[in-house]
């Protein structure tokens, strides 16, 4: 089929006009400050909640930081006091030996007794009856010693100067006793400091 262009007598209609849409009214100057304003109040208090976040997690990281530093300047305080307390033990102890000795010093002079009981149970201890033993007291122990002190043959008194009055050394075949009195104080104020921290 062909197509054929329609008559010329017939009237076609014209379309119905559209219906007009109104141009869109642009905002009033108050609704554009109203939207200003509220943009501005969000962004502020956007704006605030992630300053105050970024702030405290600087706050905390702050206080992180200086409680580190307190605590390493505590412990540089702490060791000082720890050194200071291992000084005045060590000068405590010291002061002790030299109270103890001069008053166990003054005990032997005025008491050889005691003096020929430490000489007797030091001999003893090694062996002092069957291998020849030096036994090294002060000059005038002794005098004051040969009259109580009951040696065998094989026991040889001898002066020593460098020794104070209630000291004595043992010299036997491969052993040496210090039965001085600081050696035998610090002895025993080590013994009873060693209790004492393990208690």
């Amino acid at each position: 089929m062909r197509w054929m262009p329609a008559p010329l007598d017939v009237v076609v209609s014209a379309t119905a006009p559209e219906e007009q849409v109104p141009p869109p009214v642009p905002p009033t100057l108050e609704e554009i400050q109203a939207i200003q304003d509220a943009a501005y109040r969000e962004g502020l208090e956007r704006g605030l909640a992630e300053g105050h976040a970024e702030g405290f997690a600087q706050g905390q990281a702050e206080v992180r930081r200086l409680a580190a530093q307190m605590e390493g300047i505590l412990d540089n305080f702490s060791r000082p006091l720890d050194r200071l307390e291992n000084e005045v033990i060590a000068a405590l102890s010291e002061l002790a030996v030299r109270i103890a000795g001069a008053l166990v010093g003054r005990a032997y002079q005025t008491d050889p007794v005691l003096l020929q009981e430490l000489a007797t149970t030091t001999l003893d201890a090694v062996g002092g009856a069957q291998r020849e033993v030096e036994l090294r007291l002060h000059p005038d122990d002794i005098a004051a010693l040969t009259p109580v002190l009951a040696m065998t043959a094989h026991t040889r008194l001898t002066a020593d100067t460098s020794l104070t009055r209630g000291d004595l050394r043992v010299h036997a075949e491969s052993v040496r006793i210090d039965g001085t009195l600081e050696a035998r104080l610090r002895g025993a104020l080590e013994t009873v400091l060693n209790r004492s921290t393990r208690a």
